[in-house]
């Protein structure tokens, strides 16, 4: 692999999604994990989201379980609560 263009990511919905959707766009990757400690981020990332989404900026918000065990199982969860 030579790009992020060539990966594919989970979908909360069992699908995958191709970064390739992407390419030409400013992407923003960010592990996250729901209703923990470190949800603060939402709010900035939402602000950075309705500032920039109209310049072609794409936020992805990619549920982590990095983050105390807090994001396990729940993708589907995650992407309800980010939205």
């Amino acid at each position: 692999m030579s790009t992020i263009y060539e990966l594919n990511v989970p979908t909360p919905d069992g699908g995958t999604k191709s970064f390739n959707e992407y390419k030409g766009k400013a992407v923003l990757i960010v592990n996250v994990a729901s209703k923990c400690g470190f949800t603060p981020q939402y709010a900035g990332l939402e602000k950075l989201n309705q500032q920039y989404k109209d310049r072609g900026l794409v936020i992805l918000g990619v549920p982590c379980n990095d983050f105390g065990g807090r994001s396990q199982g729940r993708a589907r969860k995650s992407s309800s609560f980010a939205a």
